[in-house]
């Protein structure tokens, strides 16, 4: 069975103070975009005295493969479902890495519901969620995969009605890997003058053309003073005609949000990754 996980961007990331299990409270909307990898789970041959083979195409991932969450996946369903056969694993990535699109997550979920469903192992959504929050804070909304109003460490999710369509999305990614335990970091915790942020539960009511004015990703400060390769794409995004732009999580993919028909190509690199959906 092949399956084809997609990714997210972040509209508005606002991040809390730490919590007692080391991670950070945050308020977010998680967009679904349609750039996708592909994914194939077959049973393995019965003479395989391999649990799980794993490869791999496309863009490169660098790393140990045991840290896939592919793999990752498999083991944690096989820990509890002993009946679980060998598999052959096959992940073409085309969804860019360290990126802030969460690829990566998508794929670890994406590999839960494909198990879950090939070898009927009855779990309900809200189970392979909680399956999910252990392979990393943004997998559950990978189950759910629709636009939602995220808060906890991004787990707690609420279905927002947020429709795009009339839009295109473009990402702008420079090949600057981002990593977010730095970023976490280095993170200075953004307060505005009032105390409060917009309430991004509202999002749905605020035109698209205001959210520039309202939504802020805290990453952006840090990751801009570090990389302002990556702050030169948002104001080239802008000048472009996107009527909102903004670093999608931790970095380095910044979005672009156009009127359909109304996009006009940036100056940008050659080598940068530039898609339009």
């Amino acid at each position: 069975m092949i399956v084809f996980p997609g990714c997210k961007i972040n509209l508005g990331l606002n991040v809390g103070d730490q919590r007692a299990d080391g991670y950070h409270n945050l308020e977010t909307v998680f967009y679904p975009i349609p750039l996708n990898d592909a994914l194939e789970i077959v049973r393995a041959p019965v003479d395989s005295n391999e649990a799980i083979r794993f490869s791999c195409s496309g863009l490169q991932i660098d790393g140990n493969p045991e840290q896939n969450l592919c793999i990752k996946a498999y083991r944690l369903l096989k820990n509890d479902f002993k009946e679980l056969p060998p598999v052959q694993m096959h992940l073409h990535k085309t969804i860019p890495m360290g990126a802030g699109l969460g690829g990566g997550s998508s794929n670890g979920a994406s590999a839960l519901k494909l198990l879950n469903d090939q070898f009927r192992l009855g779990l309900r959504e809200d189970q392979l969620r909680t399956y999910a929050l252990e392979l990393g804070s943004d997998c559950p909304f990978f189950i759910k995969n629709e636009p939602c109003f995220a808060t906890g460490r991004g787990d707690q999710l609420q279905r927002i009605d947020l429709d795009l369509s009339a839009y295109s999305i473009t990402l702008v990614n420079p090949g600057i890997h981002v990593n977010t335990g730095w970023a976490f970091t280095q993170l200075r915790l953004r307060k505005s003058k009032t105390g409060q942020t917009f309430n991004l539960k509202t999002l749905p009511q605020l035109p698209v053309n205001e959210w520039k004015h309202q939504l802020v990703n805290d990453f952006e400060a840090v990751v801009f003073e570090q990389h302002p390769e990556i702050e030169k794409i948002k104001t080239q995004l802008y000048l472009a005609g996107a009527e909102y732009a903004s670093m999608s999580g931790s970095g380095s993919t910044v979005f672009g949000i156009f009127p359909k028909g109304q996009w006009s190509v940036p100056a940008l690199p050659d080598h940068y990754f530039i898609k339009t959906l």
